[in-house]
């Protein structure tokens, strides 16, 4: 995700403690913090998944 994305979710939340949204807006900051939790979670999986485990050998298991 880049960061002008990044940008607008925090410029929203500002604008909702502060005015409110209208629904359009609502609908778009939805949608960036969906897109924002997935960018997340995968990359939280990319580094679980690229973790080594040794046992006490110090053979790599997967």
């Amino acid at each position: 995700m880049d960061n002008s994305k990044i940008q607008r979710i925090n410029e929203l939340a500002r604008k909702s403690k502060a005015n409110g949204l209208s629904d359009e807006e609502k609908a778009e900051q939805a949608s960036l913090r969906a897109e924002y939790l997935a960018a997340v979670r995968r990359n939280f999986k990319a580094q679980l998944d690229s973790i080594e485990y040794i046992d006490n050998s110090g053979r790599i298991l997967n």
